[in-house]
């Protein structure tokens, strides 16, 4: 199995709390800023999104906190789809230093809304597949 994907991000002072560490809600916008990184990297914009008339929708975020991580620290943020059947998809993130310590791991659930009848689509998986021009950064 290949390595999930990731993207690099340096902890910003203003994203620390008063203990000196990240805010744990930053985390759900690291989980995010990655998510949308593959998608991009994926071929798949929020105007591709809209023009195909789907935008996806959290469901439920979980994060369970392993380790601090402090201003300046340097992370790689992993996201990796996990499909099974159904409207609803999974993905799973870990937040990690560069040393390899995992600080966060985040799981979600997620849906593609079509947002004419404000309802998730059947089958996301296959509308990711057709709106991506790398589909495997997808898992499919």
């Amino acid at each position: 199995m290949s390595e999930p994907f990731s993207v690099r991000v340096t902890v910003r002072g203003y994203e620390t709390d008063a203990q000196g560490h990240v805010n744990q809600a930053v985390y759900v916008n690291y989980a995010e800023h990655a998510r949308w990184s593959l998608l991009s990297a994926a071929g798949v914009t929020q105007a591709r999104l809209i023009g195909r008339g789907v935008g996806p929708v959290a469901l439920e975020t979980t994060i369970r906190y392993r380790r601090e991580l402090l201003a300046g620290d340097e992370i790689d943020i992993t996201c990796a789809f996990e499909w099974g059947g159904g409207k609803t998809f999974r993905m799973s993130q870990e937040i990690r230093r560069t040393d390899g310590t995992v600080a966060a791991e985040v799981t979600a659930v997620a849906g593609l809304l079509d947002l004419e009848v404000r309802r998730l689509v059947a089958d996301p998986g296959a509308v990711f597949e057709e709106l991506a021009a790398e589909p495997a950064l997808f898992g499919l």
